[in-house]
């Protein structure tokens, strides 16, 4: 499945944020605001979505840093 902004429509990209939220939320708990944010950067086609996981993961690491 292709997953740049070029190739998928905010549909598509709305579809492949739902599944992959859908399987993270089986095992940890929902994600921040924040985060969600960023995932909305995805689906509306400001981000790409490497770009958004390098972000949650810099977020995170932060976080344990602290």
């Amino acid at each position: 499945m292709k997953y740049l902004i070029k190739d998928t429509t905010p549909e598509e990209r709305q579809l492949i944020v739902e599944k992959a939220l859908a399987i993270s939320l089986s095992g940890a708990k929902a994600p921040s605001q924040e985060v969600l944010d960023l995932v909305y950067q995805y689906i509306d086609g400001l981000k790409e979505l490497e770009e958004v996981q390098k972000l949650v993961i810099e977020k995170y690491k932060k976080s344990e840093e602290q």
